[in-house]
């Protein structure tokens, strides 16, 4: 099968991939951490020998994070890693979709009366898997960030080592959340265990993967549908014969509160112009939204008239978000952005929105980095 570093270098030779300084030394690593797992004697249960007070023989293999903006090769780096990797208790699932299962073992748990029911779920998860690893990690949610130092420390020190991609450093996951202190204990587990690789670069091959795409689809229809999923498809790496399977997110909006996205993979978020706009909603929640995803798909928009003075502000606060913090925009719309709200309250104003929308199907605007400041 070869391993990590050859499959790599294998798909450089033939086209299929092109050099990069970058990505090559994060195969480099990768390829390490194989071999030290295919050749790892049995886990050593590092939270025993503690106990007891002895050191283990030999060390762990330490597990890798590694973050970079998007359309840099991490998801491809990730899938080569866990293909060839010559281990039978080897996991890749999404953050999300674990977390979920976490939160449902961990509640089956608790009617068992089981003791520490957070803490066994963990043992039983390191027993079967010797490698996690993740695509994407963000935490967006309360009480995933509250669990994730003491989950993640007995796993790790159960023997399972951990390999992630993240879209930010592990300083900046869950900034400025809510009861962020909960959380740091996982921060510091992540950089004082795990060996942190920044994946950055001038070259953002998502971004050539849509190529000839446009952003802006109208009038609302099947045609106009299609493109905006065959966007999605083309960003997340999704199947589309999986589509029924595409994961949802329970996105954390503060103050206790949250936001079901009914699709939503690797920073790609996917909402209704009715959810966003015809509900109450304020400029905090497009933050929560504009900082969760990248790339934000949003279907359904109308044509708005002075009924719809509501929904009019809050769309415009919408933008406001996602344009501040460069998320790109994918939608489908009953008209042209300087046509979707010609006279109402604001409507001379909504000029301002129409020019943003318009810039953000320019080349230049989806060049930019999520967050960036152009």
């Amino acid at each position: 099968m070869g391993g990590m570093l050859a499959r790599y270098e294998d798909l450089i030779a033939d086209g299929q991939l092109k050099p990069d300084p970058a990505q090559r030394d994060a195969a480099v690593r990768l390829q390490r951490l194989q071999d030290e797992l295919e050749n790892w004697g049995p886990p050593k249960r590092r939270w025993y020998e503690r106990f007891v007070g002895t050191a283990a023989s030999t060390p762990d293999p330490r597990g890798v994070y590694i973050w970079g903006g998007v359309g840099r090769g991490k998801s491809m780096l990730m899938d080569l890693f866990v293909e060839t990797l010559d281990l039978k208790q080897k996991r890749r699932v999404h953050f999300h979709a674990f977390m979920l299962e976490v939160d449902a073992l961990v509640t089956e748990a608790r009617k068992a009366e089981r003791e520490h029911p957070l803490l066994s779920v963990a043992l039983g998860m390191a027993d079967k898997t010797r490698c996690l690893a993740f695509d994407e990690m963000v935490v967006t949610n309360t009480a995933d960030a509250a669990i994730m130092g003491r989950f993640f420390t007995t796993l790790m020190e159960s023997g399972t080592v951990i390999v992630t991609t993240s879209n930010r450093p592990p300083r900046d996951l869950y900034k400025d959340g809510l009861n962020r202190s909960l959380f740091l204990p996982f921060i510091e587990l992540v950089e004082r265990e795990m060996d942190v690789l920044e994946l950055n670069g001038p070259l953002d091959y998502r971004l050539e993967r849509i190529g000839g795409l446009a952003t802006w689809h109208t009038p609302l229809g099947d045609a106009a549908t299609e493109k905006v999923r065959e966007a999605f498809f083309r960003l997340t790496d999704f199947a589309p014969e999986d589509a029924e399977h595409v994961p949802s997110l329970e996105l954390d909006l503060g103050g206790g509160r949250s936001m079901h996205v009914p699709k939503a993979l690797k920073g790609v978020g996917v909402f209704s112009f009715k959810r966003l706009c015809a509900e109450n909603r304020g400029a905090a929640d497009y933050l929560a939204i504009a900082r969760g995803f990248h790339t934000v798909i949003v279907v359904g928009i109308p044509v708005m008239g002075p009924e719809n003075r509501n929904e009019a502000i809050r769309f415009t606060k919408l933008i406001d978000a996602l344009y501040e913090n460069r998320v790109k925009l994918f939608v489908t719309a009953a008209s042209r952005p300087d046509e979707l709200y010609p006279s109402g309250d604001g409507s001379f104003e909504f000029a301002r929105t129409a020019s943003r929308l318009n810039e953000m199907q320019s080349d230049a605007y989806m060049a930019l980095g999520h967050g960036e400041q152009g």
